[in-house]
């Protein structure tokens, strides 16, 4: 693990370098993949790192492990509320277009704007500091593209990609995150009782287990590659029209 967390780090000081920013930016949410991100990026650049906390309606509990997460690893910490900013812009775009509003999508376009909220912070912070924004996707959530196109998944780095859940959890006990953190069960805070597992319907475990070449049940499997067909445009360039074709 010494050996990962220590590549890792020698990639972030590299990427830094050669695009002449000067440090690091992470959105720390409470959960596991961003505690380890915000506990790499302090070691890569001690004094030149920030954890942004962007609560929108969020999770009491979450908060706490954010901050928790920060004093632990002693990064420093901005918290910038998002809740009245979402509100007012998702209240004006329903009432712009209320005529064909479509309620069965109510729900994940409000989900995928505050990613995409919290992504336009992280990135105004970025350049104010001339920082580079460090996405916290492990192998799992970009294989099957559990991840919000141009919210979370629009970073300028992805140091934890090569990672199953299980190996993030495994760096995190390495690195010393909080063990509160550990344990919880993946969450993006979403909506009221939103859980990664099941709003995809099978588990990191046997995700992990297929990414390992391993067998697992046909149905998950069928799954996981459906998911993986279905946002393969979250993981490429915009698709381009050129005359010459």
């Amino acid at each position: 693990m010494k050996k990962k967390v220590d590549a890792i780090i020698k990639w972030l000081q590299k990427q830094v370098e050669q695009s002449k920013t000067k440090g690091l930016v992470v959105g720390v949410s409470g959960g596991l993949d961003s505690a380890v991100i915000a506990f790499l990026i302090k070691r890569a650049f001690p004094e030149n790192t920030i954890s942004v906390i962007m609560p929108i309606k969020s999770n009491p509990v979450d908060i706490e492990h954010a901050k928790e997460t920060n004093k632990t690893c002693g990064i420093k910490e901005l918290t910038i509320d998002l809740t009245e900013i979402h509100e007012q812009m998702f209240n004006q775009i329903k009432q712009q277009i209320a005529v064909d509003f479509n309620e069965d999508n109510a729900r994940l376009a409000d989900a995928n704007l505050r990613a995409r909220l919290r992504m336009s912070t992280l990135y105004t912070v970025a350049t104010n500091y001339n920082y580079l924004v460090v996405g916290t996707d492990n192998a799992a959530e970009w294989y099957t593209g559990y991840f919000t196109k141009y919210g979370d998944g629009g970073v300028d780095l992805l140091p934890i990609v090569d990672l199953t859940k299980e190996e993030v959890r495994e760096m995190a006990t390495y690195l010393g995150v909080p063990k509160a953190v550990i344990d919880k069960e993946p969450s993006a805070d979403l909506w009221e009782g939103q859980t990664d597992e099941k709003e995809m319907g099978t588990t990191y475990e046997r995700i992990d287990a297929f990414l390992r070449g391993e067998t697992i049940p046909e149905k998950d499997r069928n799954l996981i590659e459906k998911m993986h067909v279905r946002t393969e445009h979250k993981r490429s360039i915009p698709t381009q029209f050129h005359f010459n074709e």
